[in-house]
């Protein structure tokens, strides 16, 4: 099966400088392709190479085994194009812009009637569909010119930074839009950098930096290139922290990588369950008082930057794979669950349990304050390696709660 786009190393430049170097990857059928760099990366550019705006410099696309560059009516057909600056008429209402794109894509009078009352119900435009479009609001005027992409039913549908300058609920409210669109058949190509987002969206993503291809894959292979290692956060008093490291590597715990803070040490391992266990003895062993300890764990946007930070000092060649990159170490707070799972919709209720000194609190606003019994470094740390054993299910719950020691 021919993927439904593909980009066989892409270059584009303007005057001297280079925009884009050798990109090359596929987008297959039915699926949202997320598009993530930063502002200047040249995914814009890509994505108007892509339908026709701009030429190639170097290399093809191709849409089911078919030249886009050498077939325009093609892409014509099969795409659709939402652009970040809004591509309609300000002076024309909803329904009168429909109308006049689809004059332009030669529809027939009764589709253009048809298909602009179902996008502009779809998009929630409807009973807005007679109102000048330059009185509309950002998000709607966002909303009106999706549906302007959909008019003519293409296969494919672009859209760049969809939600950029919308507030966070006009921005939810356009990816419940988006995920409908796709699950009517349409595949969503979408560019954006607010990777927390196309995380839960997309089903594969590609990483452009300065141009250049760095990396490529669903975002739970990208992030499995970085999650071999955890991330362990240890603040002890007095403080002996090379001590610390030096007894746990004595005891065969593998870091991979350390580095010492002005008030705690960072631990990247790749068995993190060992090395809780062996940080209870060594703690005991050299009297230091546990004050608080985290585990981590990364997210995509993490692991972008960390590509980043490699490319931008190897300056490696256009279009390397991930699996050329070299690990490196990277986490987002994700502090141990000791917590039962809470559900998606629910605001996650957290819990500190504290070190001997410091009486704990709990911040759940529904039940009242009680004390959390003292506790030696081996017990806390027995207790925090025993709820790590239990095989909890991998939910988006999972992933964002939990508690901090």
């Amino acid at each position: 099966m021919y993927p439904v786009v593909s980009f066989r190393n892409i270059s584009k430049s303007f005057g001297l400088k280079k925009i884009l170097s050798d990109i090359s990857f596929d987008v297959m059928e039915n699926e949202i392709f997320g598009l993530i760099g930063e502002s200047g990366s040249g995914k814009t550019t890509l994505l108007r190479t892509l339908i026709g705006f701009y030429s190639p410099d170097k290399g093809n696309i191709y849409s089911l085994g078919q030249s886009l560059v050498e077939n325009p009516d093609v892409l014509k057909e099969r795409f659709g194009f939402s652009s970040q600056d809004g591509c309609f008429y300000q002076d024309l209402t909803p329904l009168e812009n429909l109308k006049y794109f689809g004059k332009l894509y030669r529809l027939k009078g009764s589709t253009i009637k048809q298909m602009s009352e179902f996008l502009l119900k779809m998009v929630e435009l409807w009973d807005s569909r007679s109102t000048v479009a330059g009185n509309l609001s950002g998000g709607m005027q966002r909303r009106l010119d999706l549906c302007c992409a959909l008019l003519h039913k293409p296969k494919v549908l672009i859209m760049d930074e969809p939600t950029a300058g919308l507030d966070p609920l006009l921005r939810k409210h356009m990816w419940s839009i988006i995920k409908k669109i796709n699950a009517s058949g349409v595949t969503v190509i979408i560019s954006s950098h607010l990777l927390n987002e196309m995380e839960q969206l997309c089903t594969n993503v590609a990483m452009i930096q300065n141009g250049k291809l760095i990396g490529r894959g669903t975002p739970d292979q990208l992030k499995n290139l970085f999650s071999k290692n955890e991330e362990i956060i240890l603040e002890t008093f007095p403080g002996g922290y090379k001590y610390i490291v030096n007894s746990l590597m004595e005891k065969g715990v593998q870091l991979n990588y350390v580095r010492y803070e002005k008030h705690n040490v960072v631990m990247y391992t790749p068995n993190a369950e060992a090395a809780l266990k062996a940080i209870v003895s060594v703690l005991e062993e050299l009297k230091e008082k546990l004050l608080e300890i985290e585990i981590h764990k990364p997210s995509l946007n993490e692991v972008f930057e960390a590509l980043s930070r490699y490319y931008s000092k190897t300056q490696p060649e256009a279009g390397a794979q991930p699996q050329q990159i070299q690990q490196q170490p990277v986490a987002r707070a994700i502090p141990v669950k000791i917590t039962p799972l809470i559900p998606t919709q629910a605001k996650p209720v957290t819990q500190s349990v504290a070190p001997a000194s410091r009486p704990a609190q709990t911040t759940s606003p529904t039940k009242p304050v009680q004390p959390v019994p003292k506790l030696s470094t081996k017990d806390r740390l027995k207790q925090l390696v025993e709820q790590r054993r239990q095989k909890q299910p991998k939910t988006e719950a999972s992933k964002n709660s939990g508690v901090k020691l």
